[in-house]
C-alpha cells in the first residue's frame, strides 16, 4: 500500500494548480492556432495577387500576340493555347485555382466584345490586407471583399483602349460555356 506524502490540505491546492496550468497551457493553443490561421490566410492573399497578376499578364500578352488584333481571349482556357497563331503559343502555364475558395471557378469581367479583360476571385470574405498593395493594384485598398480584387492588364479593374464599359459576369467555371455580358450585369467598379 503506498500512502500519500502530502497532508489533505495541500492536496487541494495541488488540484487548483493543475487546474490552473491547463487552462493556461489551453489558452495558449488557441492562441497559437488563432496566429495560425490569420498566416495561414494572409499567404492565401498574397497567393492570390500573384495568381490574379499572372492572369491579368497572360490576358495582355493574348491581346498582342496578333500583330493588328486587339482581341481578348472569349475562354481561360484560350490562355494556354492560343489557336490564332500556326506555333503553339502559351500565355499562361495552367489554369490556377483560386487560393481563396480552392477551386477553378474565376470571376470573370468581360470587354464590349464579349472578350475576357480580368478576373477575380468568386470568395465574399472581407481581406486581411487592406493597404500597401503594388501599384498597379492600389484600388485594392479599403475593398470590402476580395471579389472587389479585380486583375486586368493596366492594373486592377483595368480599362479597353477603346474606353468603352467592362462588365462582370457570371463566375467562369471550366468546362461551361463562357456566359456573355448582357446590360443587366454590373459595370466594374460599381457595387455588387
Amino acid at each position: 500500500m503506498v500512502r500519500d506524502t502530502l497532508p489533505p490540505a495541500q492536496r487541494g491546492f495541488t488540484y487548483v494548480w493543475l487546474l490552473l496550468a491547463i487552462g493556461l497551457v489551453a489558452a495558449g493553443l488557441a492562441a497559437a492556432a488563432e496566429l495560425a490561421s490569420t498566416a495561414a490566410r494572409r499567404d492565401k492573399e498574397a497567393e492570390l495577387l500573384f495568381v490574379g497578376d499572372q492572369f491579368a499578364r497572360a490576358i495582355a500578352r493574348y491581346r498582342t500576340a496578333v500583330p493588328g488584333s486587339q482581341a481578348y481571349p472569349q475562354r481561360l482556357e484560350d490562355l494556354l493555347v492560343d489557336s490564332r497563331v500556326p506555333t503553339v503559343r502559351r500565355h499562361l502555364r495552367r489554369l490556377y485555382r483560386d487560393p481563396m475558395t480552392g477551386s477553378t471557378e474565376w470571376g470573370v469581367v468581360r470587354g464590349p466584345n464579349g472578350g475576357i479583360v480580368g478576373v477575380y476571385s468568386t470568395s465574399t470574405a472581407q481581406p486581411l490586407k487592406t493597404a500597401n498593395f503594388p501599384k498597379e493594384y492600389a484600388a485594392f485598398a479599403g475593398a470590402p471583399s476580395y471579389r472587389d480584387w479585380v486583375f486586368a492588364p493596366g492594373g486592377a479593374a483595368g480599362s479597353p483602349a477603346d474606353g468603352s464599359s467592362l462588365s462582370v459576369a457570371a463566375p467562369f467555371s471550366p468546362g461551361a460555356p463562357a456566359a456573355p455580358a448582357s446590360p443587366q450585369t454590373p459595370t466594374v467598379g460599381a457595387p455588387r
